[in-house]
């Protein structure tokens, strides 16, 4: 069988370009970590990739929300907690007013600091965020949550002015928390601690006195309840901490395995790849043996 010269060389050039290409894209591919260059060479892996890909797209987003979450909620239960406080001091206050052995001036030294504390609770409830936002006011956050009418010892003083309204995070698959809180009630307690205030300031104010001892005890009574009020807020900032904390290292979880599977799907196996490039350097080297020695032939040498 004859082969004529020019398919001889049409078919080795194509067999040596084959190989050139080959080569060329495998250490392409060893160049960029990646056994996927463009989603033809594998297109069921690109597939998945994507998916995967989206998939992590939306872990980290969750990730990201239970961060912010996480951060807004340990602000919310500093201030909260800062209301706490002023609360205990204040009921001191009152159980110490309340001793029958108070003088006049005993009862109207203790006005001082129940205005102070009342004064803290006040501002601690009108926190505004970095971007000037009111974070008890619910959804209202343009609105001040707590407002003076600035009629002291009215005992309607102080009202709420936002809302009970969340502001709800998407933190999960259908799973959302609120990143907020409302100092709804808190009103009170400051009504009734201004009107203790009025009272123990008042002329020849007595702890035997009908109507300040009445004034006393309501404002001891309203604290007692504010701070359960308050204290029972805290306690589910720290029960959604702990139920999204567990759902971020879920997350995580998720995040954890997708990367092993996208690792699995696009990196690049040097092993089986350095065994791939030395085959087809022995390739193209043999075709370039084998055409020089075919290119070198001649019938004339032959005879």
């Amino acid at each position: 069988m004859r082969i004529a010269s020019n398919q001889f060389q049409a078919s080795m050039n194509r067999s040596l370009g084959l190989n050139q290409e080959a080569l060329s894209k495998l250490t392409a591919k060893m160049a960029s970590g990646s056994k996927l260059l463009v989603p033809s060479d594998d297109p069921i892996a690109n597939v998945r990739i994507s998916r995967l890909l989206r998939e992590e797209s939306i872990v980290n987003q969750y990730r990201d929300n239970i961060s912010a979450v996480k951060i807004r909620l340990a602000h919310n239960e500093t201030f909260m907690q800062g209301m706490v406080n002023d609360l205990n001091e204040a009921r001191d206050l009152m159980v110490l007013a309340l001793d029958a052995h108070n003088t006049p001036s005993d009862l109207n030294a203790i006005a001082t600091p129940m205005r102070a504390l009342l004064d803290s609770i006040y501002y601690n409830g009108n926190t505004r965020d970095q971007e000037g936002k009111y974070i008890f006011s619910g959804t209202a956050t343009a609105t001040a949550p707590l407002a003076d009418t600035g009629a002291v010892g009215s005992g309607t003083r102080f009202s709420f002015q936002g809302n009970t309204d969340k502001q709800e995070v998407v933190v999960g698959n259908g799973v959302v928390q609120a990143a907020n809180v409302d100092v709804k009630g808190v009103d009170l307690v400051l009504n009734k601690m201004d009107a203790a205030a009025a009272a123990l300031i008042a002329p020849g104010a007595s702890a035997t006195n009908v109507a300040t001892r009445a004034a006393l005890t309501a404002n001891l009574n309203a604290i007692d309840d504010a701070i359960a009020l308050v204290a029972g807020r805290i306690a589910e900032f720290g029960g959604a901490q702990n139920v999204i904390t567990t759902l971020s290292n879920n997350h995580a979880n998720v995040s954890l395995s997708n990367q092993s599977a996208l690792n699995d799907l696009s990196q690049l196996d040097y092993g089986i790849a350095a065994t791939d490039l030395n085959g087809y350097n022995i390739a193209l080297q043999a075709t370039y043996k084998a055409y020089t020695k075919i290119s070198d032939l001649s019938l004339f040498k032959l005879l």
